[in-house]
């Protein structure tokens, strides 16, 4: 998968802290809406999630904070795969300001494939691990 455009949005004063950046709350949102968009690509959409009793959850998330986003700063996140097992997932989310194009955060995160009922890792569905296994991204190292 090429590194696509999975977020994009306005840094409104609000997410702002006592210092005047972007708050780290609010770059963990900016990621979390990143990696929806980016599972629904590969077939893990709310409906799917919905009818089949599957869920995603977080295990591990790594920020690195690079530069810092203003308000009235545009932000773009971009992803790919990295990785997918027979159950989770790894994934890389890169944070930048869009009118400079510097990058302002990198997000390295493993998410695990739920039975919502059982509350236990269950196997991803054949044809959502086949998609998955064509978007995943070369082996590169992962920006520090």
């Amino acid at each position: 998968m090429q590194t696509d455009a999975t977020y994009r949005g306005t840094v409104y004063p609000w997410h702002c802290d006592h210092v005047g950046h972007m708050n780290v709350m609010w770059y963990v949102g900016k990621f979390d809406e990143a990696t929806w968009n980016l599972i629904a690509r590969l077939g893990l959409t709310p409906s799917y999630l919905r009818e089949s009793g599957r869920g995603m959850a977080a295990v591990q998330q790594n920020i690195s904070y690079k530069r810092e986003l203003l308000a009235g700063d545009i932000v773009e996140v971009k992803s790919r795969l990295l990785a997918i097992t027979d159950k989770s997932i790894r994934m890389l989310h890169e944070m930048c300001n869009a009118e400079t194009g510097e990058i302002a955060a990198i997000c390295d995160i493993t998410g695990v494939h739920l039975d919502r009922q059982a509350r236990k890792s269950a196997s991803f569905a054949p044809d959502i691990r086949n998609t998955a296994l064509r978007h995943l991204s070369p082996t590169e190292a992962v920006p520090a």
